[in-house]
């Protein structure tokens, strides 16, 4: 029996989307499916406190060695994907729904003379219309609401037979959720019409029937029957969620194999999910390193020959389209050869808009979820960090242990709102603590070699003042050489405050290729540091730039020390990023007024809300502004003369009686 602490995924790994789940025994068997509306408070739930699960649970969690999932878009495809793979799998702990029992469907019984809403379950019937599949709880009150806006006929035959003899409609009939056609109150070709838009409501075509509700709320509103529209109102908020998007399970007559994935410079996760009649049968994913010239479309014509030249007959057999997100590098060949596989013609082709769009974007956030996984594994490994660690001491010929590493970078548009941003590594894990946040303006924001200079001179220049601030202190320490007699003893018991840039790295890294490891360089030679040692991550071949080298050092595409890297250069960008997007939506709101000395954010209000724009606010006079709120005489003045000074006359400004606040006339 297993433990389950054993193979627990990190909470930080779990997404928090809708999605299904699987538990897998030791010999690869899916022993239970399930489904989530949050996938990481579900599962989290398995493992907090396993001895007070339920007995079944409990023996489940045990029994399990492996625990994977797959991000669906709502909670309605978690659903659905949960019944696929519950009637695929057949795992021995899910009890629901494993016999010949299925979801139930709403169905309309369009081939009768008075076509019936009813739910349904089993096999389908010719002449009747299905839709779903959904909880039994949920189809209830997807009919219930449907019934008020089309009140189709919903009883049995008996009861339609009983109303029809005795002249008086069910109690459905007396409520308005039936337009009582065995009473004729309805004709048959009317009645037929009514289920024709029941029908046209749930098959996609619901924009025109909201509409029509929305207008009539309106007419409500106006006729001020505030009651009839808060009903009208609950209809449309309802209808609006039964006409839910799905985008996992597609047209019956769907076979299709769909390919997505999410790469960066060094790898690619791969998913694949197998639709099979219209349901998805299967998902599989790979991480794959990739080659230095290969191309996406190149990745994608490797993938394909792969797959299915190793498996020919993928998940059952060869379907009759692939879907990938972009177009290989040879797709009419492969297409041929997928054929003669298939015997069969076989489409490749990206899918533009529509339910197998819309199932494409499921199956490339699945990879998403996947790289970011694997990443997060690898750098959570101290074996793997270890490695990392020393690989790239080994590469760069350094002779101390990289105990600390500090990654800058350089962001801005087109030279404006320049920023920079410095993340620290330990250890080969991040130390989020330490990272800093640079501003950059004047000369240093004319080029990125500048402002990566100016940056590495303000980091280490504070490092060389604190260190100087630790030396005085330490010339200071009771009992040293230096310690008179009857001098007062220094304070042992209050913390000394921390220094914020004491410790510096064994290795610096930027971002960029030689110019921008020179200029670091030469801000670290300017400040006569000599031991702390500087490279160069280039984006576009990755290749490391030491200084003042005429050819980079190649790492190998596998190495640990090359991941290691990647990852902090990536940190530093997504940390930089962030900063001069903060920056750059600030600066968008700047006003005129930011900049009067004593005007602050509740009197800018004031202001505009007294004279309705800033030009209203240069025009006013001192007595003027002073009517505004919370604003005086003095700050009134103040006001006045900070826009005299951009070219008006300074305005004349009234002596004031500081003890009443009253203006003394001159």
């Amino acid at each position: 029996m297993a433990n389950p602490a054993s193979y627990r995924p990190k909470t930080g790994e779990i997404p928090t989307n809708p999605g299904v789940y699987r538990f897998r025994d030791p010999h690869g068997r899916v022993i239970y499916v399930g489904k989530a509306k949050s996938l990481r408070s579900r599962l989290n739930s398995y493992f907090a406190n396993p001895a007070g699960l339920l007995p079944k649970t409990y023996a489940m969690v045990h029994a399990a060695s492996s625990v994977e999932w797959t991000v669906v878009g709502s909670e309605l495809e978690s659903l659905q994907l949960e019944y696929t793979w519950i009637k695929e799998f057949k795992p021995r702990f899910n009890v629901v729904f494993r016999d010949d029992k299925t979801y139930p469907y709403l169905a309309v019984t369009m081939s009768e003379k008075y076509p019936r809403v009813q739910v349904m379950r089993g096999d389908k019937r010719k002449g009747t219309r299905y839709f779903g599949p959904y909880t039994a709880g949920a189809i209830r009150e997807t009919m219930d609401t449907l019934l008020r806006v089309f009140p189709v006929r919903s009883c049995s035959a008996g009861v339609f037979k009983r109303a029809q003899a005795s002249g008086r409609p069910c109690l459905l009939g007396y409520i308005d959720k039936c337009s009582a056609p065995c009473v004729g109150r309805i004709s048959p070709e009317d009645h037929q019409a009514l289920a024709d838009d029941f029908c046209a409501f749930m098959g996609g075509e619901a924009k025109r029937f909201i509409t029509k509700l929305e207008k009539q709320m309106g007419d409500a509103v106006a006729k001020l029957d505030y009651e009839h529209a808060a009903r009208l109102r609950d209809d449309i908020t309802a209808l609006r969620k039964v006409f839910e998007r799905n985008a996992v399970v597609l047209a019956e007559d769907t076979d299709a194999d769909v390919f997505a994935l999410h790469e960066d410079e060094l790898e690619a996760a791969v998913q694949v999910f197998h639709v099979r009649g219209g349901r998805i049968r299967g998902q599989r994913g790979w991480v794959v390193e990739k080659v230095e010239d290969f191309t996406t479309p190149d990745l994608v014509e490797h993938l394909l020959q792969q797959v299915y030249g190793e498996d020919g007959d993928t998940h059952g057999r060869l379907p009759r389209e692939v879907l990938v997100p972009v177009e290989p590098s040879n797709t009419e060949d492969l297409a041929k050869w997928l054929g003669g596989i298939r015997g069969a013609k076989v489409d490749i082709r990206v899918p533009q808009r529509g339910d197998k769009a819309a199932l494409m974007s499921t199956v490339r956030e699945n990879a998403e979820h996947a790289l970011r996984l694997h990443k997060t594994r690898r750098a959570g490994d101290i074996t793997v960090r270890s490695q990392a660690l020393q690989e790239l001491q080994e590469a760069l010929d350094l002779p101390v242990p990289l105990l600390r590493i500090e990654c800058f970078d350089v962001s801005h548009v087109q030279g404006t709102n320049v920023v920079a941003s410095m993340v620290v590594v330990e250890d080969g894990l991040p130390k989020k603590s330490d990272y800093r946040k640079f501003s950059i303006t004047g000369a240093a924001a004319a080029d990125d070699t500048a402002a990566m200079h100016d940056v590495l001179t303000r980091r280490f220049r504070h490092y060389l003042q604190d260190k100087s601030a630790q030396v005085d202190e330490s010339v200071l320490e009771p009992g040293g050489p230096d310690t008179a007699p009857g001098d007062a003893a220094l304070d042992t018991t209050t913390p000394a405050p921390k220094a914020k840039f004491a410790y510096p790295p064994n290795l610096v890294v930027v971002d960029g290729g030689q110019p921008q490891v020179n200029a670091a360089a030469r801000a670290l030679q300017d400040l006569g540091i000599d031991d702390v040692y500087v490279v160069g991550l280039a984006k576009r071949l990755e290749e490391v730039w030491l200084p003042d080298s005429d050819f980079p050092v190649v790492l190998p595409r596998t190495s640990q020390g090359l991941y290691l890297l990647q990852r902090i250069r990536d940190e530093a960008h997504r940390f930089a990023i962030t900063f001069h997007r903060q920056k750059r939506g600030k600066a968008m709101t700047v006003s005129a007024l930011d900049a009067v000395p004593g005007l602050g954010a509740s009197k800018r209000k004031a202001l505009l809300a007294h004279f309705g724009s800033v030009k209203g606010v240069k025009a006013a006079t001192v007595e003027e502004l002073a009517e505004a709120k919370g604003i005086g005489p003095a700050l009134a003045g103040a006001i006045v003369n900070h826009f005299a000074a951009d070219g008006a006359e300074p305005a004349t400004v009234p002596a004031i009686n500081m003890a009443t606040g009253e203006i003394i006339e001159s």
